[in-house]
């Protein structure tokens, strides 16, 4: 690794830290950059917000976002201190940065008592058994608002 990325790295693990120690969450942070330098960043805030969202990729997601005036994140890196969870993996897919560094891993993260492999478990299960059960109904009406998307001629795909 360059010294930027570890530059970069540490810098997300100082959130992590910060974070963790003025009580907003756990010890989570992350770091959105482009072209070497810092266009987003975040820490878990999930106890503060009380949004079960606020996780530091989110949260930098959403910094960077705003700073760059996209819903994308063309061209950018994300590090992060650690593997990113199911939640926050959609999130950057969503995002397409260019690439994700991470320091701890999944495993780390259930080792301190953050053990998210319940959830890639159920996402393999048919949603009507999961342990949340998900069920579908009024199909029909619902896919009329996916045949005005197909028509519709001005649409922003992402």
């Amino acid at each position: 690794m360059t010294q930027d990325q570890k530059y970069f790295m540490r810098k997300a693990i100082e959130l992590a830290k910060e974070g963790m120690l003025t009580g907003n969450g756990g010890p989570f942070g992350c770091v959105v950059v482009k072209d070497g330098k810092i266009v987003g960043q975040g820490f878990n805030m999930v106890l503060k917000t009380k949004d079960p969202t606020a996780h530091a990729e989110v949260v930098a997601i959403r910094d960077a976002c705003k700073t760059l005036d996209n819903f994308q994140l063309d061209g950018c890196e994300v590090y992060t201190s650690c593997e990113p969870c199911p939640m926050c993996l959609g999130a950057i897919f969503w995002a397409r940065p260019a690439k994700v560094y991470y320091a701890c891993t999944k495993e780390d993260a259930a080792n301190a008592g953050f053990d998210d492999e319940f959830i890639y478990q159920e996402i393999e299960i048919q949603p009507e058994l999961r342990k949340i059960p998900m069920i579908s109904f009024l199909r029909e009406e619902s896919l009329k608002a996916f045949g005005l998307w197909k028509e519709k001629g001005n649409k922003t795909l992402y």
